[in-house]
Order: C-alpha cells, then structure tokens, then sequence
C-alpha cells in the first residue's frame, strides 16, 4: 500500500512563493517538485486568502491554538492540586 507523501510548512512556501513569482508555468513547477498542478493552485489559493493576515497588529492565535491551551489548562489544573495535597497529606 502506497503512503501519502507529507510536506513540511517550509516546502510548501517554497512551491507556493515560486508560483507567485510566474517565472514558471504551474505544471513545470509541479513537474519540477513532482506535485500536481492542482495541489500548487489550491496552496496558491490558499496563500493568497490567509495573506492579510500577516500584517494585522499583535500576535494572535488560531481557534485550535486557543482551544489547545485551555485543555491544557483544564488537565494540568486538577494535576497541580493532586500534586499539592500530595505533598501536604505526606504520601
């Protein structure tokens, strides 16, 4: 059974800024990084759609990010005390 090649964020930038610059077709692009056409438009697409968010003030973070951290919260919280009172009763 054949895996699924799996990119890094820094690939995919590469491809996707070597697109932008139209100094090569997409198709010698994709022949090049041997990547389908469509998959270079759609993180073209993609690009372009996420590109002002760049320039906005302050540092935000994502729906994920932001969910992430309050489960961690959630889960280290009740850890904390467990560790604290067992300390304190001596176990």
């Amino acid at each position: 059974m054949k895996r699924r090649k799996t990119y890094t964020s820094g690939f995919k930038t590469k491809v996707v800024l070597e697109a932008l610059q139209e100094r090569e077709t997409i198709q010698e692009i994709g022949k090049k990084y041997e990547l389908h056409p469509n998959q270079i438009s759609t993180r073209k697409s993609q690009f372009l759609a996420n590109a002002n968010s760049v320039f906005e003030k302050g540092v935000t973070k994502g729906d994920d990010e932001k969910e992430k951290d309050a489960l961690f919260k959630k889960v280290g919280q009740p850890q904390i005390e467990n560790d604290f009172l067992k300390k304190v009763l001596g176990k």
